[in-house]
């Protein structure tokens, strides 16, 4: 089925993250032999493990590696935390490759628990700029500063996906802001959601400050379709939104830019649980799902989506998150398993 040849590379990062990447190599395995998919996957090192050996989370031969594929698979990463410290490598291909969307879809999903039945909502961040702009210094012994940078352009980027997307489903829009009290950066951000309203007349749209989004996601999280929000809102309220319908262990996310794209879970690389077999790959998973999306494979995407359903409802490979004993590794090969056989 398909004519491109593609190059994916993989990194298996640190902490959960390299247990994590072989059970979803697992599931790739099984679309790439059912679907005769012509997809390279390369694999290259990243993360905190790589500091020691490189200097560097991320070494210059993985950015080349990177650059001369088509998307990254990522896996989850410790980030070095301190002053003067090296951003995570997710800010860094993110800023390299300008990928200004992030998508984090959270879905109520079949023997997860959930606080409403059926929750359907995909959170748009900005994904560039923001507190994440790594403008921030110490002063001296005393005091620092970040400087939370906000731009027409950025905002204008990801309020025009969040539109497509709201487009696409239900034909809602919700603006997560500050705005009353980031009267000029917000205030920005506003004024750019309200002038592109105006070309989507068929959307409904409405905001909420993020204090209160907060509680409005734990207590009618089922009315909300598209959010467009900035960087750091954004990077909050999905983890509230991922733990609504289960848990971040069951949260995907992808980062899109205009030619290149990153897929990742939402979690961290959870370090104690390393070389353990125990954590949830779903999350993973289903980023590859976003992957095949992207890449135009929507029957591929579907299979995938399909699969870790069907496992999850006859609930028999359940990860500790999920009230079962089973195997991160288990859980990937029954869901290829799974794709295999339908």
């Amino acid at each position: 089925m398909a004519v491109k040849n593609w190059k994916i590379a993989f990194l298996p990062g640190d902490g959960t993250g390299p247990d994590i990447m072989h059970a979803t190599m697992y599931v790739l395995d099984a679309v790439k032999e059912k679907f005769k998919l012509n997809v390279e996957f390369v694999t290259g090192d990243a993360g905190f493990n790589c500091i020691e050996k490189y200097k560097t989370n991320l070494p210059d031969k993985t950015l080349d590696l990177l650059k001369n594929s088509d998307a990254v698979i990522k896996g989850p990463m410790t980030t070095p935390e301190g002053p003067g410290s090296e951003m995570s490598v997710a800010v860094k291909i993110r800023k390299t490759f300008d990928l200004y969307a992030n998508i984090r879809p959270c879905k109520t999903l079949p023997n997860v628990p959930s606080l409403k039945p059926d929750v359907d909502l995909v959170i748009a961040r900005e994904n560039t700029e923001g507190m994440y702009s790594g403008l921030d210094f110490q002063i001296n012994n005393d005091s620092a500063i970040g400087i939370r940078l906000i731009t027409r352009k950025a905002c204008e980027r990801i309020t025009r996906a969040a539109f497509e997307l709201a487009v696409k489903r239900k034909k809602h829009l919700t603006h997560v802001h500050k705005g009353n009290i980031l009267k000029a950066s917000d205030g920005l951000f506003k004024d750019v959601v309200a002038k592109m309203a105006k070309e989507y007349p068929d959307v409904n749209v409405d905001d909420a400050h993020v204090d209160a989004m907060t509680q409005w996601l734990i207590k009618q999280p089922e009315y909300y379709d598209v959010i467009v929000t900035e960087n750091l809102f954004g990077d909050i309220i999905s983890d509230e939104a991922a733990m609504v319908v289960g848990g971040v262990g069951v949260g995907p996310s992808a980062n899109i830019g205009e030619k290149y794209a990153m897929f990742e879970p939402i979690h961290g690389s959870a370090p104690k649980y390393t070389g353990m077999d125990k954590v949830n790959p779903i999350g993973t998973i289903l980023s590859t799902k976003m992957m095949f999306d992207w890449m135009g494979y929507k029957d591929v995407a579907y299979s995938v989506q399909r699969a870790v359903e069907n496992v999850l409802k006859e609930g028999k490979i359940l990860t500790y998150d999920l009230g079962g004993t089973a195997r991160c590794s288990q859980v990937g090969l029954e869901i290829a398993k799974n794709i295999k056989s339908k």
